[in-house]
């Protein structure tokens, strides 16, 4: 009796470390298939990144997938527009960041977005992107979207197609244990 007693207490503490969030390498390269015509969408808002989280300088990485970058742009078929790299930790609640490029003004960037993540079976990806074209008074006058939703697999390169734009996408475990290796010798 006494032992039913203290199971919720265990419960209790033993929970939150089964269910902890682990630690992740995002990397993603937002990209323009350019045989495909723009589709321009409302100008993007204002209140773009609304309930996500910037990125800390701290949490950026060195991109890993440099050369797919440089057989798109050899092909002449793509333009790279963003490629980005972080690690930050995932888990069964979403995690949202706003990601953006180029200067600034009035709150806008040339590129700018959301991507917000969740662990799973598979990853639950989110993403909303805006490639924004702004005029001399920082005013933006016309946009593209990407908004796409996806299931996507840890350790492999996803691709997300929208259309014109679409995003490539690498979500990779840095607490997982690394594969066993394969044996040499198969025993008898």
């Amino acid at each position: 009796m006494r032992l039913l007693r203290c199971l919720p207490l265990l419960l209790i503490l033993v929970a939150p470390m089964a269910f902890a969030d682990d630690l992740y390498q995002v990397e993603m390269i937002l990209i323009r298939q350019n045989a495909e015509p723009p589709l321009l969408s409302r100008t993007a808002p204002e209140d773009w990144a609304a309930g996500a989280q910037r990125l800390p300088a701290d949490s950026q990485r060195t991109p890993s997938l440099g050369p797919i970058v440089e057989k798109l742009g050899a092909s002449g078929n793509y333009s790279v527009l963003l490629h980005k790299a972080w690690q930050q930790t995932l888990g069964e609640t979403p995690v949202k960041v706003a990601l953006s490029d180029g200067p600034e003004q009035f709150g806008q960037f040339p590129i700018e977005g959301t991507l917000a993540l969740k662990l799973g079976r598979f990853t639950d990806v989110d993403a909303d992107f805006w490639i924004n074209q702004i005029d001399s008074n920082g005013l933006v006058t016309r946009s593209e979207r990407l908004k796409q939703q996806s299931h996507t697999k840890n350790g492999q390169l996803n691709y997300l197609d929208n259309g014109h734009l679409a995003l490539l996408i690498k979500i990779t475990s840095l607490t997982a244990p690394a594969p066993r290796p394969a044996p040499t010798e198969i025993p008898d």
